[in-house]
């Protein structure tokens, strides 16, 4: 018999969420201890490389809070690498199990081949067409269109970690084409496909059980949290509930 239970998750401990399930993939974990593995800089991405790292025994000189491009932040909020003039990370890449540091997915993306990951997170994603989407400044497209390089021209996987928060409801194509358009203005939108993994795979990959995304929101710090309803086996059910103990009070990320 199956039963359904709600549970409420923050933005970080969504987060955290997605990290776990990513380190649980099978073809992550092949290409972690054989191939290359490049988690490029972001939010999301940076409790992976904490996850991964940590599971290496290298995780000493990693700081999330250096890394990051592109973010979005309030009004005259000033980052920890601008107030401590800090420098940039770069991206984590693991070659055979071992973290080469000061390298970016730009240095070594001429080597990639199959078999070989790129994690890189997206900004906007359509849960039910399970399309991506990046916002990009540079005029080059940036980390993304270094990415594709590889993963169109030599098919190298594409995992695209993303969280609910960032849930839109058109077609990423339709969207995408407006504020790509020569009379649009603000960063454009670099649509990407992979494989998406939200909240909800995570909780399937982790336990087996069916996360769906019922409500969402709050307030006193709780803005952009949401609530999933999970549905599954008692024995399910009771993993899925020792693995949201262990995250709800995950804290907020300041950068």
């Amino acid at each position: 018999m199956e039963l359904t239970q709600q549970y409420w998750l923050s933005v970080a401990a969504g987060k955290r969420l997605i990290a776990k399930a990513v380190l649980e993939l099978p073809e992550f974990r092949e290409a972690l201890a054989e191939r290359t593995v490049v988690i490029t800089a972001g939010t999301t991405n940076g409790y992976i490389a904490e996850a991964v790292l940590e599971l290496l025994g290298q995780k000493d000189k990693f700081d999330i809070k250096r890394f990051f491009r592109g973010i979005t932040l309030p009004p005259d909020y000033e980052t920890y690498m601008e107030a401590e003039g800090e420098e940039f990370l770069g991206d984590v890449v693991i070659k055979a199990g071992r973290w080469e540091q000061g390298l970016t997915l730009r240095d070594i993306v001429d080597s990639l081949n199959p078999g070989d990951l790129i994690i890189k997170g997206a900004n906007a994603v359509n849960l039910q067409d399970q399309e991506a989407a990046v916002m990009v400044g540079d005029t080059k497209a940036g980390t993304t269109g270094v990415a594709m390089q590889a993963v169109i021209g030599r098919r190298v996987e594409l995992i695209i970690p993303v969280g609910l928060e960032k849930r839109v409801f058109s077609s990423i194509g339709t969207i995408a084409a407006k504020v790509n358009a020569g009379n649009a203005s603000g960063p454009r939108l670099f649509p990407v496909r992979g494989r998406i993994i939200t909240e909800l795979e995570a909780v399937k990959i982790l336990t087996g059980a069916d996360a769906d995304l019922i409500a969402a929101g709050g307030v006193s710090g709780a803005e952009g949290s949401y609530r999933l309803a999970v549905t599954g086996t008692e024995e399910q059910l009771r993993i899925v509930d020792e693995m949201m103990t262990g995250i709800v009070n995950e804290p907020q990320l300041f950068v």
